[in-house]
């Protein structure tokens, strides 16, 4: 099933995205008169495909292959390195006989529309959901091993300023844009007193590699339900208690609960927990039980399976804000810009040596298991994930390597500068050449998603 949901979202994902990234090569070309013959989703390599229309001069259809797609424009060299025209003369409607200005931005326009398409997410899932903020006085659970831990961050630190410069949610201090600066440090609060701790250098590469960032708002263990006929509720544990300690250990986070629980199937522990009598529709918060609660300790004995019939409630305190259309807009474009200038340092790193190639880079395995993970977290989730995934293909298509928009872009912007055509074959061997470089860096991507997964 997991096989099957992987796929199924891989193929979600990159049929969102390639039909936006066509999209505008289609709208721009036929923009400008210029006859487009074919718009696939998925490649019908060998003539498999598994629909097809046509539609006035242009054939629609879905491939077979669903790892890209095409729009082939009449009179462009092209992926199908088509070769017929060059026996006639130029049609009007054809590309090669269009102002060098009108060719380049149909081959812009695939990349304007993935930038499109995210600003699009970002806005509408501000829009609908509004701004959910995190106040920073919540403290920090740090996960054992991870970066943070080792830059000396502990469970139970305030976080106070990044950079030296001041923050009020957590989502300010886990702004993706600080792992991609040249340096970065945290101003942390601990018994009273401030600390300034230093990121290392390949902070990205290692949140990469652990596939979390290690730190997160402590979420206090305060019990949702307590299941009949489970350990718990023979031990008198109340829903809305508040697990301070295990066994003498205390405790302030679900994570430390689960584990210590679930690492003592079928041996008596002792829980310490709180209870406040709620008055009716008040949601009581962890410092109110604490200030206020009912001290008791119970033994438990965990099932086989390390369970003792408790869920968790959500408690850690959000604060939301709904924008209108206008601060919605604004706020998708932020967060577009944001992530544009995130994904293009990031590039930079690798390009740079600063960030290990092998461990950052995906490809189709890791982009499907990425696509799945972020699904099973939610729809808006999963959105997220398209609108990042469509600003990072959107650089990589612009980058100037022949056979991609930015090649092709690269070879017109020429012929607009020496006001004449670069010879057809030389066009075609460039175009063969850079889709063999296209072909070998798609298999590297694949041995590489297998053995650094």
């Amino acid at each position: 099933m997991d096989l099957f949901s992987t796929i199924f979202y891989f193929i979600v994902a990159i049929f969102i995205l390639v039909t936006a990234h066509e999209f505008g090569h289609f709208i721009t070309a036929r923009l400008f008169g210029m006859r487009v013959d074919r718009f696939y989703i998925g490649f019908d390599f060998f003539g498999m495909r598994l629909w097809k229309r046509k539609i006035g001069e242009t054939e629609y259809g879905i491939g077979v292959f669903p790892v890209g797609g095409y729009v082939k424009i009449a009179g462009m060299v092209d992926e199908s390195l088509d070769t017929q025209f060059q026996t006639t003369a130029p049609e009007p409607w054809e590309f090669r006989a269009k102002p060098v200005w009108q060719r380049l931005v149909v081959l812009a326009g695939g990349v304007g529309m993935n930038m499109v398409l995210a600003a699009a997410i970002f806005i509408g899932i501000t829009a609908i959901f509004g701004e959910s903020r995190t106040p920073i006085a919540n403290p920090a659970f740090i996960e054992p091993g991870s970066v943070f831990a080792t830059m000396g961050v502990r469970t139970g630190d305030r976080l106070v300023s990044v950079n030296s410069i001041p923050v009020r949610y957590w989502e300010e201090a886990l702004d993706p844009e600080h792992f991609t600066s040249p340096s970065l440090s945290y101003t942390i609060e601990r018994e009273g007193r401030l600390f300034t701790v230093q990121a290392p250098a390949n902070i990205l590469n290692r949140i990469s590699e652990e596939k979390s960032l290690g730190i997160r708002p402590v979420m206090p263990p305060i019990i949702d339900e307590v299941l009949a006929g489970q350990p718990a509720a023979g031990a008198g544990i109340k829903p809305g208690s508040l697990i301070t300690a295990i066994s003498g250990t205390p405790v302030s986070d679900w994570t430390e609960v689960v584990g210590i629980i679930s690492a003592n199937p079928g041996r008596s522990i002792t829980v310490s927990w709180q209870y406040l009598e709620s008055p009716e529709k008040t949601s009581l918060t962890a410092s109110m039980i604490r200030s206020g609660g009912q001290i008791f300790v119970s033994s438990v004995t965990p099932g086989s399976t390390g369970k003792i019939g408790i869920s968790l409630k959500q408690t850690i305190e959000t604060e939301r804000r709904q924008l209108n259309a206008a601060q919605s807009f604004t706020s998708g474009l932020k967060q577009t810009w944001k992530t544009t200038v995130m994904t293009v340092k990031g590039f930079s790193n690798l390009f740079s040596g600063k960030e290990d190639f092998r461990k950052s880079v995906g490809g189709p395995i890791k982009i499907a298991s990425i696509a799945n993970q972020s699904a099973e977290q939610g729809p808006i989730s999963f959105l997220y994930f398209v609108a990042v995934l469509s600003i990072s293909l959107a650089f990589i298509n612009i980058l100037p390597i022949p056979a991609l928009d930015g090649g092709q872009f690269m070879l017109n912007a020429i012929e607009g500068v020496i006001r004449r055509e670069i010879p057809f074959e030389i066009k075609m061997r460039i175009q063969q050449a850079g889709m063999a470089i296209l072909l070998s860096i798609f298999i590297y991507f694949i041995i590489n998603d297998i053995f650094n997964p």
